[in-house]
Formats: C-alpha cells, sequence, structure tokens
C-alpha cells in the first residue's frame, strides 16, 4: 500500500472515530435530559389540605414542604395550607422546596394598646394576648422619651388582624444637634479653640507636626473633615505646625 493510501484509511478511520464520539455525546446528553425531566412533578394543590397531609403528599414526590408563617384566616381552618410557592402546577424536582403558609384559623386575639409604654412592657402585655414579637424599629421622635413605644401594627384593638405577630416603632428621644463642620485649616491654635468654646464645643485632640510651610501654631489639618456633620459631642483633632 503506497503512503498516500494509507493516509487516506487514516484519515477515514478517525473520521469514523469522530463520528462515534459525536453520537455517543448526543445520545448521553439526550439521555440525561430525559432523565431529568422524566423525574420531575407536577406540584399539586395544596391549599385546603391539612398541614400533616400536604407534608406526605410532597414527601411522596421526593419533595420538602417548609411553612413560612402561620397567619389568621375566616376562610380557612386552623392548621390547613393557605397558600403554596411554587404555585400549583409547576414543574418541581425531588428534594426541591415547597414554601406554604398555614391558616391559624379566624382571629380569637385582642392587639393591646401599647403606645405610650415602654417596650419591655409592651413586649410582656403581648404575649400575654397570645401574640408574638414582631419587628422593632427606632427612631429619633420628639413626642416621646427614650425607649418609649409610639407606634404599633396592627392598630390596638384591630378587627382585621392578619398575623399574629405586633410590630412597635420605639423612640429614641428628641434628635441630637447636627450642624455642618466649619474649616479651622490656616487658623492659629487659639483662634480654633475659641472659636470651639464659642460653639459649645470643649473635647479638642492637638497632635504637633513639624512643618516648613506654616507658621508655628497654625491648624493645618482637621477631623472632622469641613462641611461634615457634627453633634456637640463630637471630638476635634487637629495637626497643628510647630
Amino acid at each position: 500500500m503506497s503512503v498516500r493510501a494509507k493516509i487516506r484509511t487514516l484519515f477515514r478511520l478517525l473520521f469514523l472515530a469522530l463520528i462515534l464520539v459525536t453520537v455517543g455525546v448526543v445520545s448521553a446528553i439526550t439521555t440525561i435530559r430525559l432523565t431529568v425531566h422524566g423525574r420531575q412533578e407536577q406540584l399539586p394543590n395544596l391549599a385546603g389540605q391539612s398541614a400533616d397531609k400536604a407534608r406526605q403528599l410532597l414527601a411522596a414526590l421526593g419533595l420538602e414542604m417548609r411553612v413560612e408563617d402561620k397567619l389568621y384566616s375566616s376562610r380557612i381552618p386552623a392548621g390547613d395550607i393557605l397558600s403554596q410557592m411554587p404555585p400549583v402546577g409547576s414543574l418541581v424536582r425531588p428534594q426541591q422546596q415547597v414554601h406554604v403558609l398555614v391558616s391559624l384559623g379566624p382571629p380569637q386575639v385582642t392587639v393591646p394598646n401599647a403606645i405610650g409604654s415602654s417596650l419591655r412592657a409592651a413586649r410582656i402585655v403581648s404575649i400575654q394576648q397570645g401574640l408574638t414579637i414582631g419587628d422593632i424599629a427606632s427612631v429619633f421622635w420628639p413626642a416621646g422619651g427614650p425607649g418609649q413605644v409610639v407606634a404599633q401594627d396592627p392598630q390596638p384593638s384591630a378587627a382585621d388582624v392578619r398575623s399574629p405577630a405586633v410590630n412597635f416603632l420605639v423612640s429614641l428621644g428628641d434628635a441630637p444637634l447636627a450642624f455642618l463642620c466649619p474649616s479651622f485649616v490656616g487658623q492659629s491654635l487659639s483662634e480654633a479653640r475659641l472659636e470651639l468654646a464659642q460653639g459649645g464645643f470643649n473635647s479638642l485632640q492637638v497632635t504637633p507636626v513639624s512643618s516648613t510651610g506654616e507658621p508655628t501654631g497654625t491648624v493645618i489639618q482637621q477631623v472632622p473633615l469641613p462641611g461634615s456633620k457634627i453633634t456637640p459631642g463630637t471630638v476635634f483633632d487637629f495637626e497643628v505646625a510647630k
């Protein structure tokens, strides 16, 4: 066999091998896709089912149920599923979580009036009424003393209670006075001290640094920076030429 014939034969073998590998890869991908899609299940309707039955239905499909919250409902009996996510009919795979809301039945609690009381007292009275404590936020509030409840959700004696959690807004008291920091750079230390004292600022730290371009005793750097917000308790830090 000539060299040219051998080369042709070799190319034919390589081409045939490439075709076989390509067919194998395509077949494997198709098999994987069919396997994955074959294992998908259509999510049933869990709404109205008891939590125990819903958990059993999902377990039979290889799925896990996760209770995200429990809410009051006048339509759905206590212990039954209110809603689900993913929704009904979604294609799901084994070991995927299904998130549900569970009914507590009709509300049978009275929301107390905690406005004006301390947060501690608000917690106690809410728990005594069968409620749980939800979110607590704090804001500067001139109408309420520090630690005092100034707003709540749900409102006192609300009839349309959706969740057993009650949220509180707590006062931090009056907002502290804030000013824009002036620039002291270029002033003498004595001038800067006097200006600070006149403004009610008494906390000052001074660091002497070597400088060849500024007269001795001149402020060459400051913290806080000019234009930043400062309060009466702000501590100033000056670098002063020596």
